[in-house]
């Protein structure tokens, strides 16, 4: 059975990130509200439904990147951490009948693409692969996993973004060097 969620999540991040020439390092966390959800009709009796639900996302990463003029390419990978709840509802009137929450600790990888459109101010586009796991939450053979999701984000630093724009130099730099060397 396809266990593809639907719904969605918003949240925020802090951080912090330090460049060494063209490469860029940080640290990260990252938490979201979400409202995703999954439900189906029970194989084994079919008045009864299956839901699981993931209401909050956690991710604690390191990051490694290039800085490319006012692009940021980066990869990340760190701990995840999941709020779920597992359920069983009767169809007739979706009254729950059973249900368990968990939080589920993993891990995460993902690679970004960021871009400074001015000063201390960035978008960007973001995949994220979380590793929960299996997990039997008192239900035999039921299992609350989430895998994959994508996010875009706009951040705002307080201090000036490491991404640099790399200016081309000017005829007086390039005519002051060749004649000094």
């Amino acid at each position: 059975m396809p266990t593809n969620r639907s719904g969605g999540l918003i949240g925020g991040q802090i951080g912090y990130r330090w460049q060494a020439s063209q490469w860029v390092f940080g640290l990260e966390a990252q938490g979201d509200w979400a409202d995703l959800n999954n439900q189906r009709v029970s194989l084994v009796n079919p008045a009864l439904s299956i839901r699981t639900k993931t209401s909050a996302i956690g991710l604690f990463t390191g990051q490694i990147g290039y800085a490319w003029n006012a692009s940021l390419f980066y990869f990340k990978g760190g701990a995840a951490v999941t709020d779920n709840r597992l359920s069983i509802i009767e169809n007739v009137f979706g009254t729950e009948l059973v249900g368990q929450s968990a939080i589920r600790w993993g891990g995460t990888v993902g690679l970004g693409w960021e871009y400074g459109f001015a000063p201390n101010w960035s978008a960007g586009i973001e995949y994220d692969h979380l590793f929960m796991g299996h997990a039997n939450i008192s239900f035999k053979s039921t299992n609350v996993k989430l895998v994959n999701f994508v996010n875009s984000r706009i951040n705002h630093s307080a201090y000036q973004l490491p991404l640099r724009r790399l200016r081309e130099p000017s005829r007086r730099e390039i005519l002051t060097s060749l004649t000094s060397a």
